[in-house]
């Protein structure tokens, strides 16, 4: 199913907007720009048009004009009046920049010499035209023919005047002259919707933000290539028109992806498959208020957590990543959501989110992984429905790596002794010493009642003991305290999981409140 639309292309640098018209397959996005094309008869100069105007007693030469040198734009044909002159010699169309007038060069000249020069030039008037492929927004022409009638203009109405040159101006003759019509061998031309730029979709990305920083861009996206090239800004009329085509846009590259996900799953073992993966936006740390956001490649895959700068595409890329974390080690939390009034929900106070990151950053469907360590990356995504697929994901790698491993053993001591403290999805947690090997203490997940720890290497397990009903405090050291918490967390949750599904998914903050909006 291919969906088409008018749009503009926005250019940061001239800051101007030009009409395009775009055309969205399952694999390619186009951008098309309107062009006056020859259809029949020879063609000699591609670009270039000449053609002789007879002005008529009643319509002059029939046509208006806009632009000029004062507004850093060519003058342009911007009407063609209805069985008048113009239209008669069917070789002008609306959009097309005027270049000379009776063998006078005009690409420079303000609009008011170009009037003053069609309204003096006489009877017949010789002009040459070049169809202006990229006219700024700002000019307000009609889209014509082809594509959709549309009443789209962007913003508020056109500042340049426009000059009817359909009156009668100067002209001598008060007989009717013959009309301007187009001569049998003339070359015939159209204006046709011509692909420019063709952008692949997979493994493509989408960016809302001006590049690198927190401002939104207004109904306003890019798209990126896997080889970096950008379609440039795509700029919509309504913001209803912007989502409809982000989320059209976003839902082909999912799709896409899956693809190369299954793709990518043929070769390998049925304990290594990819779960997800897909672009973000990383926050870069140690930043200031201008905070730098970089995109990286996240993928779950077999037992690991993998960060790239680009997208693996053989079996050798795996390796590549920039980095690679134990999917027992990690954990996902989801921190910012913007609900459908746009307001930011700090959901800490509401739903117990972690919130720990400064509240500068303007960014809505962020998300942390922790790490080992105490580090963590914090991540950005263009759209909630990404969020949610990120968060269940997250989830469901997680807990087929905690069903996999079954257990997990970390070197730890207390007073002197080195220890080995053992995590197990069947069994809880067990402490043995590690040279004989002696079970020195063993609780279920049940058991646990609480914990803390110092933020440093020490935590202290608060189990209650089954018989007497007491709280038994042991304390431990880590060497990596963060990464033993987070294997705790994710095995108590795949336990959780396994016994009781419909609790998990009544957590889910992100499908919650996404999907309520």
């Amino acid at each position: 199913q291919t969906k088409t639309g008018i749009a503009l292309l926005y250019d940061e640098v001239s800051e101007n907007a030009y009409d395009i018209r775009l055309k969205l397959t399952k694999e390619v996005l186009t951008i098309q720009k309107q062009d006056v094309v020859c259809v029949s008869g020879s063609d000699h100069s591609a670009n270039h048009r000449t053609v002789t105007l007879r002005r008529q007693p009643v319509g002059g030469l029939g046509l208006s004009i806009k632009g000029g040198a004062e507004h850093k734009v060519p003058v342009v044909i911007s009407k063609i009046f209805k069985n008048q002159a113009a239209e008669q010699t069917g070789m002008l169309f609306i959009g097309d920049a005027i270049i000379q007038v009776n063998g006078i060069n005009v690409e420079s000249a303000t609009h008011e010499e170009v009037v003053h020069l069609l309204r003096n030039a006489g009877d017949e008037v010789t002009i040459t035209v070049q169809y202006l492929r990229e006219a700024p927004s700002f000019l307000k022409l009609p889209l014509g023919s082809p594509g959709p009638s549309s009443d789209h203009s962007s913003g508020t109405s056109s500042p340049l005047f426009d000059s009817g040159l359909h009156l009668n101006g100067n002209s001598t003759n008060t007989a009717p002259s013959s009309p301007s019509s187009p001569i049998a061998n003339e070359p015939k031309y159209e204006k046709r919707w011509l692909d420019a730029l063709s952008v692949p979709l997979s493994m493509a990305r989408i960016s809302r933000y001006k590049t690198g920083t927190d401002k939104l861009r207004s109904n306003a996206f890019e798209v990126l290539a896997l080889d970096g090239v950008s379609t440039g800004i795509l700029q919509f009329y309504t913001a209803q028109e912007s989502a409809d085509w982000l989320r059209a846009m976003s839902t082909n590259i999912s799709d896409l992806t899956l693809q190369n996900m299954k793709m990518a799953n043929k070769c390998c073992s049925p304990s290594d498959q990819v779960i997800h993966m897909g672009w973000v936006n990383e926050r870069l740390e140690g930043t200031d208020s201008s905070q730098l956001y970089k995109f990286k490649f996240l993928a779950l895959k077999g037992s690991s957590f993998y960060i790239f700068s680009t997208p693996p595409m053989s079996t050798l890329d795996w390796v590549r990543a920039e980095k690679i974390y134990n999917l027992c080690e990690v954990l996902f939390k989801i921190h910012k959501l913007w609900l459908a009034d746009d307001c930011w929900l700090q959901a800490n106070l509401y739903l117990g989110i972690h919130q720990d990151f400064d509240l500068e950053d303007q960014r809505p469907y962020c998300f942390s992984v922790m790490v080992g360590q105490g580090k963590s990356h914090y991540f950005n995504v263009e759209l909630g429905s990404e969020l949610a697929v990120w968060e269940k994901s997250f989830q469901r790698a997680i807990f087929l790596e905690v069903q996999r491993t079954g257990s997990k053993t970390y070197m730890c001591s207390w007073q002197g002794d080195t220890l080995c403290f053992t995590v197990d999805f069947a069994l809880g947690f067990t402490c043995f010493d590690s040279k004989t090997k002696n079970v020195l203490w063993r609780f279920k997940f049940s058991q646990l009642k609480g914990s803390s720890d110092d933020g440093k290497t020490r935590v202290k397990l608060l189990f209650q003991n089954t018989d007497t009903k007491q709280i038994e405090t042991k304390e431990l050291e880590f060497q990596d305290l963060t990464a033993v918490l987070h294997c705790i967390h994710s095995f108590i949750a795949a336990k959780v999981a396994s016994v009781d599904p419909v609790f998990i998914d009544s957590q889910s903050i992100a499908r919650k409140y996404m999907y309520s909006n």
